[in-house]
């Protein structure tokens, strides 16, 4: 297998570490933006025929596309015992994780009177993209639907694609489970935009979250401003920081594990000594014919996938914080002492024991992570990202003098005299006359 080499004592070590850390994704805005503004236009129209059209579905109308409740419901009393056995659990770690992340509204009152706060709210309607096609994720129907539960939200939706008509029972157990409104089987960008603008069946929401590929990225993106969304995200991430104390098999699993996700995927294993890297690099080899989706794995290894030799720990560290990865496993003695000097990841996996996979379902915390660098100024899914902040002021009378006087020193040093004459006439024992200003 042709995994490439990095070595940090190469003088052109850093150009081609940040060569690896640049994902140049797909041009497909012009297409995108096209099934965007059809959908604002035409609505339910435009969603039947893209739909029709992209996922190979004959439906008429788009009432066809949403599962009926009672369907649902039946999916998940039908489900196989032991898969539904490990979704409740996996949902029970994530509801638990996750009722710790709420905000809680508060105020204040100061010596004059005067309350100030902070009253934190639910989204009224949100909406989850599910991926579909390749591969069915009823991981993701928990991680993006159970924070809005425990936020509070209206009413969450939820779209999927069903190519061929074709839907995963898992996915919607999961949704089952996690108590989701309604459900679409819509994909792609048309899922996005019906949304983001509404269309004569489907109500528009406040905000859409979920992965997906480029271009149900790329519509996120274009919808954003009329929605709010999580992030704009890419091919899906890990890089592992070894000592050479994990098995070399646990690690060679973790890298394929991630590369199946799809070509694009990034797998870098990071360490100080060359004949773990050997050793790893031999075993993928040996390894990755036997999954199913080998030829993916080893595509993915090979176009995006990397070995790199540092000289120490410490210096791996420094690695990993310029990749800012959406995953970091730190497979070494002493992960906590490590782990203090780690900035930027979207998860942090602290010893052999904890390989990432368990993350991606159930350890309990979400799997919706910052990719491509934004680890270095973003965070995981979470409830917050379901729940507004709205700043609460009451100003006593005093108080409404004492601070009208560095308001107006304020507002006429930036030239807005209107705003001085509001401050200023809370400053005057005049009392109120109704209806004058």
């Amino acid at each position: 297998m042709n995994v490439r080499r990095l070595d940090s004592r190469a003088a052109d070590f850093r150009a081609r570490l940040a060569a690896l850390a640049e994902f140049e994704a797909p041009d497909v805005e012009a297409g995108v933006r096209a099934i965007v503004e059809d959908v604002r236009v035409r609505g339910d129209t435009a969603v039947v025929e893209l739909t029709n059209r992209l996922d190979e579905r004959d439906v008429a109308a788009c009432a066809e596309l949403e599962v009926p409740p009672d369907r649902v419901a039946r999916v998940l009393d039908s489900l196989d015992r032991t898969l539904r056995e490990a979704l409740e659990a996996a949902a029970a770690r994530i509801h638990d994780f996750h009722e710790r992340q709420k905000g809680e509204s508060w105020s204040r009152a100061e010596q004059d009177g005067t309350v100030l706060g902070q009253r934190v709210v639910p989204l009224d309607r949100a909406g989850i993209y599910v991926p579909g096609g390749r591969a069915a994720y009823p991981s993701s129907v928990l991680m993006n639907a159970i924070p809005a539960r425990v936020a509070g939200v209206g009413e969450l939706v939820m779209t999927v694609p069903a190519p061929r008509g074709e839907l995963d029972p898992a996915v919607l157990a999961a949704a089952r489970l996690a108590a989701v409104d309604r459900i679409w089987t819509i994909g792609g960008a048309q899922a996005v935009a019906a949304l983001a603008w509404g269309t004569e069946s489907i109500s528009p929401v406040d905000k859409i979250v979920g992965p997906g590929n480029a271009w149900v990225s790329t519509a996120k993106r274009l919808v954003f401003g009329r929605v709010g969304i999580d992030s704009v995200a890419g091919p899906s991430e890990i890089l592992v920081i070894a000592d050479g104390t994990t098995p070399v098999e646990w690690v060679a699993a973790d890298l394929s594990a991630q590369a199946e996700h799809d070509e694009d995927a990034r797998a870098i294993l990071v360490c100080p000594e060359s004949a773990y890297l050997d050793a790893v690099e031999s075993e993928l080899e040996e390894m990755v014919p036997r999954f199913e989706r080998a030829a993916i794995i080893r595509a993915s290894l090979e176009r995006n996938g990397a070995l790199v030799l540092v000289r120490d720990l410490e210096e791996a560290v420094e690695v990993a914080n310029f990749m800012a990865p959406e995953h970091l496993e730190l497979a070494v003695a002493d992960p906590e002492t490590l782990a203090e000097g780690v900035r930027h990841a979207g998860a942090v996996f602290l010893g052999s024991h904890s390989p990432e996979v368990l993350g991606d379902y159930c350890a309990g915390p979400n799997h919706v992570l910052p990719t491509g660098r934004s680890a270095r100024f973003s965070s995981p899914l979470g409830v917050c990202d379901f729940q507004k902040r709205m700043n609460v002021i009451r100003c006593s009378e005093s108080a409404a003098r004492r601070l009208g006087e560095t308001a107006v020193v304020l507002a006429e040093a930036e030239g807005l005299t209107a705003h001085a004459r509001s401050a200023a006439l809370r400053m005057s024992n005049r009392a109120p006359v109704a209806g004058r200003g």
